[in-house]
């Protein structure tokens, strides 16, 4: 008798491996993502400037190489919609974690919007980020679920999904988001692009796919850069005036949106905003 596997299951065999083979090229040929044809590494370091100083934490983490090749997973993002809405939504990425990792001050060089990407780490968090009744993604003893990586991923509840989908053991491992440069963008992405009832997606309010709620339109969430902003962190940021961490993502997206020559659109703000 032959060992060899009869010719159907050979072929389901083959077509299975080209399947998976496939899937994991598709999120790793980094040289034909769409974004890499509106953000060069050029703009990149543009916008960037002091992301690789001494001075910064997250030296040498951050590369354009691994942001192109984590955007390769998320099809959708920056490249839904007009190419100025793509731009505008790279942008505002760019922006918020930027915000999220600024190593910048009211006088640094260059001005306090050069220096996105400056942190990988919540620096002295105020506790471990456990949120001990959410029993479907369990703290593992003696971890720390602060801000890490771009967009600062924070408790249990987020790490836990973002591994499963990314493919790596957030709750065990927490601190591959701030170690591993590939997992580091790719959580920020996934979570730009995941909806959270009764929250939508970052990506559909930049793309223009927000239809509000009766509740959203009582709230005054009204589309724009500002409700991104609610998205991400609104309970402690918006429905306040004047407030200088909101100000700081503004400040961030408008020098990003000159270097990609679009306009920021309206409503920058969420200071007339319930959060969610």
């Amino acid at each position: 008798g032959s060992s060899f596997l009869p010719p159907f299951l050979l072929t389901i065999f083959i077509l299975w491996t080209l399947l998976i083979l496939s899937s994991v090229s598709w999120c790793l040929a980094a040289r034909f993502s769409p974004i890499s044809s509106l953000i060069s590494k050029e703009l990149f370091d543009a916008i960037f400037v002091h992301k690789d100083d001494n001075a910064c934490p997250a030296k040498d983490l951050y590369t354009y190489n691994s942001f192109i090749q984590a955007s390769r997973c998320f099809p959708r993002f920056g490249n839904t919609g007009s190419l100025t809405t793509r731009k505008r939504e790279i942008a505002a990425f760019l922006a918020q974690i930027s915000h999220e990792t600024t190593g910048g001050w009211p006088t640094a060089p260059d001005g306090p919007y050069a220096w996105g990407l400056c942190f990988k780490e919540e620096a002295s968090p105020l506790s471990d980020y456990c949120d001990s009744t959410n029993k479907k993604w369990p703290c593992y003893p003696g971890k720390s679920y602060k801000g890490r990586g771009p967009i600062q991923l924070s408790w249990n509840y987020n790490y836990g999904p973002a591994g499963k989908a990314l493919g790596f053991d957030g709750l065990r491992n927490p601190e591959m988001v701030s170690n591993n440069s590939l997992i580091a963008f790719k959580t920020a992405i996934w979570y730009w692009m995941r909806e959270q009832q009764p929250k939508l997606s970052c990506h559909n309010v930049m793309v223009g796919r927000y239809v509000p709620t009766e509740t959203d339109i009582a709230a005054n969430r009204t589309a724009g850069f500002g409700l991104v902003t609610n998205i991400i962190n609104g309970g402690l940021e918006c429905g306040i005036g004047n407030d200088g961490r909101v100000n700081d993502r503004i400040g961030y997206f408008q020098r990003y949106a000159k270097l990609f020559n679009v306009e920021t659109g309206p409503n920058l703000d969420c200071e007339f905003q319930k959060p969610f």
